[in-house]
This record gives structure tokens, sequence and C-alpha cells, in this order.
């Protein structure tokens, strides 16, 4: 545990240091990655974001003579983090005070993929039931075009063929089969813009404000229509949350553009055309443009699945659902996916996050048994 823990804390506190916002270009934080991984073969997924910024995702694989060369678990973790919103203190300081490592992306996820990377070593150095994989990704926390490319780009993931895939999302060890995706709707009303006192300009936010009424319609029932609720997530009622942006216009100025953006979760059993329909309705009703982005569709394993029951019974913890989103809603496309990982949601996307080091590093024996106890299972073909 003590060699664990040096390890861990070593790798989390430079990736902490390292900026990876997902507006921001990653290849530094891979490059820090990459370094870690000597004696793996690694593969550069390169590719440029919708903004034109330069992107890197990972796949790395090692198998020590004598071990399976093919199949095993994958270990799955994002480098990106969110905007540091709310920050009083430098959010890549990655301060350590006593057990606790300070800084944005500490606990979601650059301290679990320090952990997966220690266990990965580990393994892919000795003679295991299988092979180490890591997919590393990036923009988990916006479009998961990192998940996307690694799904359609990597030969090595081919070659590789992992049969089950590990996300290691902070979960507080407690096993996840299953969670929401979301569809992101984006609504733009245009104005025209002029000096506010003339008169003569048209202010875009008049023009949105009816489709908003309609869409706080469709919050409501999301939380009071049993129809369109699942009762195995907590909360039930799908997630939509509403943002605004006036594009920077100022007050004195009549607002030529203004856009709603919208993020819907949903969850497997929660059919999705409803709300669709009635965003959809109410947009042509008021003459608003839309654009509709999917995330891939919900993950969710059934609680009695292999891969779940073996997740549930080393980490000591029963399975459950979870409200959010992860990568597993593309890489399930790839191998079945549970998610599991140490830290804990509850201080992630927030100021002053922060993740135990001493967690972190009991986690890596937990990674490493489950990939000692995993066998393919006959639910690979």
């Amino acid at each position: 545990m003590t060699d664990f823990l040096a390890q861990v804390t070593a790798l989390a506190s430079d990736l902490v240091a390292i900026d990876s916002r997902s507006f921001v270009s990653n290849l530094a934080v891979a490059d820090r990655i990459e370094a870690a991984l000597d004696g793996f073969e690694v593969e550069r997924l390169d590719f440029l974001d919708d903004a034109g910024v330069a992107k890197r995702a990972l796949v790395a694989h090692r198998a020590a003579p004598g071990a399976h060369r093919t199949g095993g678990i994958a270990f799955s973790g994002h480098m990106d983090t969110v905007p540091d919103t709310g920050w009083a203190t430098n959010p890549f300081s990655a301060a350590i005070d006593g057990d606790t490592l300070h800084g944005l992306g500490a606990t979601d996820m650059k301290g679990p993929v320090a952990a997966m990377i220690v266990a990965a070593k580990f393994l892919g150095a000795r003679a295991m039931t299988g092979p180490a994989t890591l997919l590393i990704t990036t923009d988990e926390e916006t479009t998961k075009q990192g998940a996307r490319v690694i799904v359609e780009r990597s030969a090595l993931l081919a070659r590789v063929r992992p049969a089950a895939i590990l996300v290691g999302e902070p979960t507080g060890m407690v096993p996840v089969r299953g969670h929401r995706s979301h569809i992101a709707l984006t609504a733009t009303a245009t104005g025209v813009q002029a000096h506010s006192s003339t008169g003569v300009g048209r202010n875009a936010n008049w023009a949105l404000i009816p489709f908003l009424v309609e869409m706080r319609q469709v919050f409501d029932r999301l939380r009071a229509d049993p129809g369109l609720q699942d009762a195995d997530y907590d909360p039930p009622f799908s997630d939509f949350n509403l943002v605004l942006d006036n594009h920077g216009a100022a007050v004195n100025v009549t607002v030529p553009k203004a856009t709603a953006r919208i993020k819907f979760r949903y969850s497997a059993r929660v059919d999705p055309q409803p709300v669709l329909d009635a965003v959809r309705a109410a947009a042509a009703r008021h003459g608003i443009s839309l654009t509709e982005a999917r995330e891939g569709s919900p993950p969710e394993l059934p609680a009695d699945h292999p891969l779940v029951a073996l997740c549930a019974e080393i980490a000591g913890f029963p399975a459950r659902t979870a409200p959010y989103g992860t990568d597993a809603s593309i890489l399930q496309s790839i191998a079945p996916c549970v998610i599991l990982g140490p830290g804990g949601m509850n201080v992630a996307h927030k100021p002053a996050e922060h993740v135990s080091l001493s967690a972190l590093a009991a986690s890596v024996p937990v990674f490493i048994e489950l990939a000692r106890r995993f066998e393919k299972p006959r639910w690979v073909g």
C-alpha cells in the first residue's frame, strides 16, 4: 500500500498541476501520462475539437510474457476538467494537506486516472489472467469526443478487444451499473443590435422568453409525470438544466443574439421522444432556431450481470445507478461497462475540489484484483 500511495501521489499531483480544462489543449497532460507508461505500447489519437483546439486521446496496452494478449478489463478515464468557476485559490496548485490533494480535477478525474495507471503498470509487468489496457479520453465534460475518437479510430483497441471496461469516475468505490445520457439542446433567438435608448433595435431576449415559458412547463412535467421518470434512479426525474447566454451584450444594447442551452439527461427506461417533441414544437411556434446533439444512449447493465456481480463482490458494495453521465455512453459499444472509482462526486465541479490520497491508493488493489479475477465470460462472443 505504501508503494502505491507514493506512486499515486506523485502522478496525481503532476496531472492536477497541468491545466486541461475542456476548452484548452490537453497535449501537456497527455504527454505526462504517456511518460508514466514506460513499457506500454501507446497509441496517440490526435484531433481538433469544434473550436480548432488540438486534443489527444491515448490507448495503451501491455501484456507480460505468459499473460493473455487480448480480452481482459480495460481501464478508462478522462484528462479534461470543467472550468475553474468560483475558485478563490489557484486551481492548479496541486497542494497537499495531510492526506488531501487539492486542485481542479483532483477527484474528477485525475486522481482516479492516476490510480488506474498505477494498477495497469502493476498488472502489465506480471503474468496475470489478462493484459493491461488503458483508454484515456478527453472532452468527457463536454462532447465525449475523445471517447468517440477511440471507438472510431483506434487500431490498438481493435487488436486488443477488451471484454469489459471499467470507467474510473469517482463513485466512492461503489459500482455503478447504469447512468443517464444527455441530449444537448441549443435554442437561438435573433434580434437587431442598436443603442437601447433609440428604440430602433430589437432585443432577442423578448423573442426567446415565450419559448422559455414552455421549457419551464417541460421542466415541471418531468418532475410530476411518473411516465417520464425512472424509480431506479435518484432523483427519479430527468435533468433538464437551462443556461442562458447573451454573448457579451451590454445592458444598454438591444441583444442581437440570445441562446438557451438545455442539457436533458434521461435513463434507459425513459423515452426521450415526448420531451423532444415538446421542445421542437415550442421552437417552431416561436420562431426559435433549434439544434440537437445527442450523447450515446444511456448505458445500463442488469443487476445480475456477471461483470456487475464481480465488481460488487470485490468492491464490497452493491451496485447502483447514477444520475450523471460518463464516457460509458460511448464506450459501451466496445464492451460492457461498469463505473467504479475512488473519490466522490459531491466535491466534483465545485471550487476547492479535493481527493483523499489514501483513498486513491486503496483503489489500486481493487483494480488489480478485478483484473486478476476477470476471465472471458460467456456473454462475450
